[in-house]
C-alpha cells in the first residue's frame, strides 16, 4: 500500500539534489565570468613569480605613461646603463 500510494517522493528526496545543481551552475557561471574578462578572480597579478618587472621596464613604463619627462627618462636610463 505504501509503495505506490501516499506522498511519493518526499521533498527532502529532491530538494538537496536541486540545491546542489543550482550551486554547481552558479559556480560554473562565476568561474567562466572571472576568466573571460582577462582578470584573475583572486585579484592577483598575471605575472609568474619569476617574471618581476626589471628597473628598465619600470622606467620605460613610467615614461610611456607620462609620469616622467624625456630628460628625466634619458638621465635615469644613462644611470641604469652605467
Amino acid at each position: 500500500m505504501w509503495m505506490n500510494g501516499g506522498w511519493g517522493w518526499m521533498p527532502s528526496g529532491w530538494i538537496f539534489p536541486l540545491i546542489f545543481l543550482v550551486l554547481m551552475v552558479v559556480f560554473m557561471v562565476l568561474l567562466m565570468r572571472g576568466g573571460m574578462d582577462g582578470r584573475p578572480m583572486c585579484g592577483g597579478s598575471h605575472k609568474t613569480l619569476g617574471s618581476a618587472e626589471t628597473p628598465r621596464e619600470t622606467l620605460d613604463r613610467r615614461y610611456a605613461q607620462g609620469e616622467i619627462t624625456r630628460e628625466e627618462y634619458q638621465q635615469m636610463r644613462n644611470e641604469l646603463e652605467s
